[in-house]
């Protein structure tokens, strides 16, 4: 998948750009001026963070909000309470500073609609209040979020801007 690259300096427009893929139950970060994409955001929740300073940026794909009921965790980005701490320590490897993090939300929707809702357990929207909490928790602001609804969506953090592009079925694309 290639979008157009909005770019500020000639050397970032030169930059060779690489999409990097992040599966479910998977956290990745990238620097300038690379993209991080993640596919099927139904009631999963994916998670960005960037830092503008630094421009190091990160994606995670949460599938459950918490990790308290599971003795055997062979993977952490799963949860929001354990992958959002994993993704935040990464980034700062990276170079990126806590203080300059924003985050962005994307996903946690009822993907089957006619179910009773308590049926469904409400993962979607546990998946977006345990996010929320843990970047609270962390001292890192939610700048923008597209959550809830019914369909499903892509989400794409552009290192080189910081931009989020929120892509869902039947509807344009959306920059948060």
């Amino acid at each position: 998948m290639r979008l157009s690259p909005v770019r500020g300096s000639v050397a970032e427009k030169d930059a060779p750009v690489t999409d990097i893929l992040v599966g479910i139950a998977e956290l990745k970060t990238a620097l300038l001026p690379d993209r991080l994409i993640t596919l099927g955001l139904g009631s999963c929740v994916g998670v960005s963070i960037f830092d503008p300073v630094a421009r190091v940026g990160g994606l995670l794909h949460i599938m459950l909000p918490d990790s308290a009921q599971f003795n055997d965790i062979t993977k952490p980005a799963k949860f929001a309470d354990l992958g959002i701490p994993i993704l935040v320590s990464e980034m700062r490897r990276l170079g990126g500073s806590i203080r300059f993090f924003q985050a962005k939300l994307a996903g946690g929707a009822q993907m089957f609609s006619g179910l009773n809702k308590n049926l469904m357990l409400n993962i979607g929207e546990r998946n977006i209040a345990v996010a929320k909490r843990t970047l609270k928790g962390l001292g890192i602001k939610v700048m923008a979020e597209d959550v809830g609804g019914n369909k499903g969506r892509t989400m794409i953090l552009d290192t080189s801007t910081g931009q989020v592009l929120i892509r869902t079925a039947g509807a344009k694309i959306k920059v948060i």
